[in-house]
């Protein structure tokens, strides 16, 4: 089973989602959440402050877990649990892509997220209207 600490930025009533690179393995051109695998012998909580580091050049200063979903579907490489946590403060100034994972960053509200066609798993949509801003 593979572990994967995922972000949700959220900031001004609004979250962030990254727009995969169309190299990717799984969910190519589709918006999702920032994060990545937990490396072995490695804590949620340290994986997520890498993750963002790497993904995106800020350092989570805040955070709260928002629930655990398993990634089953077709797009899965192997069978996955995505620890989801909401990031509310952060060091590092506005996001950026800084390195191959993302395309595209953007800042959408609850109901534009949630409308989105390519977002990468249906789940998020609830997760996403029980954020608290």
């Amino acid at each position: 089973m593979r572990h994967c600490a995922c972000a949700i930025l959220v900031q001004d009533g609004r979250l962030l989602l990254g727009k995969r690179a169309p190299h990717r393995k799984a969910y190519a051109g589709k918006w999702d959440v920032i994060g990545g695998r937990v490396e072995d012998g490695e804590a949620l909580e340290d994986a997520l402050v890498r993750e963002l580091r790497e993904e995106i050049g800020v350092a989570p200063l805040e955070w709260e877990d928002l629930c655990s979903l398993p990634d089953m579907g077709p797009e899965a490489q192997g069978p996955s649990t995505y620890h989801m946590f909401a990031v509310r403060a952060w060091t590092g100034g506005q996001p950026r892509i800084a390195n191959h994972e993302h395309s595209a960053l953007r800042w959408f509200t609850v109901a534009e997220a949630s409308a989105l066609a390519d977002l990468a798993m249906d789940e998020y949509r609830s997760m996403f209207w029980g954020l608290r801003f």
